[in-house]
């Protein structure tokens, strides 16, 4: 029953997504400054429940393997490093102006590439996955790593932003999660076997899932005020974020249609429009130095990501595997 509902919860994941974030600003609007403290206790345990799941399917050992995949690993970190960063500076520009907080959470989702729906994905739209697997790995380390040096460039001094003060988050939102969950991952392994951890996955997307619906209703419920301060202003930051997605989206694809096997070019595609939305919440959410409404783009994010994710993988199953063209392929569907 319960595994039940932990699966119903990450296949319905944009529905919870969307119903947290408007119950959160509804709530919020009058909740006591108590239950504010009460909320902003319980964020580290219930940061820990959403990602410490996602760790346990994560194999950090694939860097290993980084020789094997050099290309399609070097091109994803040209892009999620590049590109990302570079495209999230000009649209924090053209479109947020002089609202930091915004940008900085369009910088977040910029700087932390790959989630675990980046292996899923790849997987059903008969990519590579081992060359997807790898990218995963070496793109989070790398992401744990630069992710203060690149903040500290991005975020204006007048936000008061201490990179030393990040790295110590990262401690225990990434990496006491990350170790945690190596740990878990090589038990249930030696006890269920490959089969036995297979069949175990959906629940720990569950659990995951869970967490984001938490994380999401509690931050809303606490940045409230800030968010609907300006509710036009918040409405459009998704217009950024669909550029973002779209322009990330088409770059992958084109590199791996240059420089890589169509397989490879799939998981090229999916290492880099495939942003890690939990590890960029967690942080935001747990960070004090960071402006309320930061998080705002990426909750929005969890509503383009999956259809985005879905769609190419359509593209590729009835236009690509197919040899259509776009038109007969959605003529065929009428």
């Amino acid at each position: 029953m319960i595994r039940r509902g932990l699966i119903a919860l990450k296949s319905n994941l944009i529905v919870i997504v969307l119903g947290s974030l408007f119950a959160g600003l509804v709530v919020g609007q009058f909740i006591t400054e108590d239950t504010r403290t009460l909320l902003s206790a319980v964020v580290v345990p219930v940061v820990f429940l959403m990602v410490y799941p996602m760790m346990i399917t994560i194999d950090v050992r694939e860097v290993l393997k980084v020789r094997h995949h050099a290309r399609p690993v070097g091109l994803s970190l040209l892009v999620n490093f590049g590109v990302a960063p570079l495209l999230a500076v000009g649209l924090a520009r053209l479109f947020f102006g002089g609202d930091v907080s915004f940008a900085i959470g369009l910088y977040f989702i910029a700087l932390i590439p790959t989630s675990g729906m980046t292996a899923a994905w790849t997987g059903l739209a008969n990519g590579d996955l081992e060359s997807a697997l790898v990218a995963m790995a070496v793109n989070l380390l790398v992401a744990v790593a630069v992710l203060p040096m690149y903040l500290s460039l991005l975020v204006p001094a007048s936000v008061g932003f201490d990179p030393t003060t990040l790295y110590r988050q990262l401690a225990i939102v990434v990496i006491a999660p990350m170790v945690a969950g190596a740990v878990t991952r090589r038990f249930l392994l030696r006890r269920y076997g490959a089969d036995g951890f297979k069949r175990l996955k959906p629940t720990f997307g569950g659990l995951s899932s869970l967490g984001v619906m938490l994380i999401v209703f509690i931050a809303m419920t606490m940045r409230s005020e800030s968010i609907l301060a300006d509710p036009l202003a918040s409405a459009l930051v998704v217009v950024p974020l669909v550029a973002f997605y779209a322009v990330i989206l088409i770059a992958g694809a084109a590199l791996g249609r240059l420089l890589l096997s169509d397989a490879q070019g799939v998981a090229l595609v999916y290492a880099t429009s495939m942003r890690n939305l939990s590890i960029a919440l967690a942080i935001v959410v747990a960070a004090d130095a960071i402006p309320e409404t930061a998080v705002l783009p990426i909750a929005l994010a969890y509503v383009i990501q999956p259809p985005l994710g879905a769609f190419y993988m359509q593209y590729r199953r009835d236009v690509v595997d197919e040899g259509r063209t776009l038109r007969e392929a959605l003529a065929a569907r009428r």
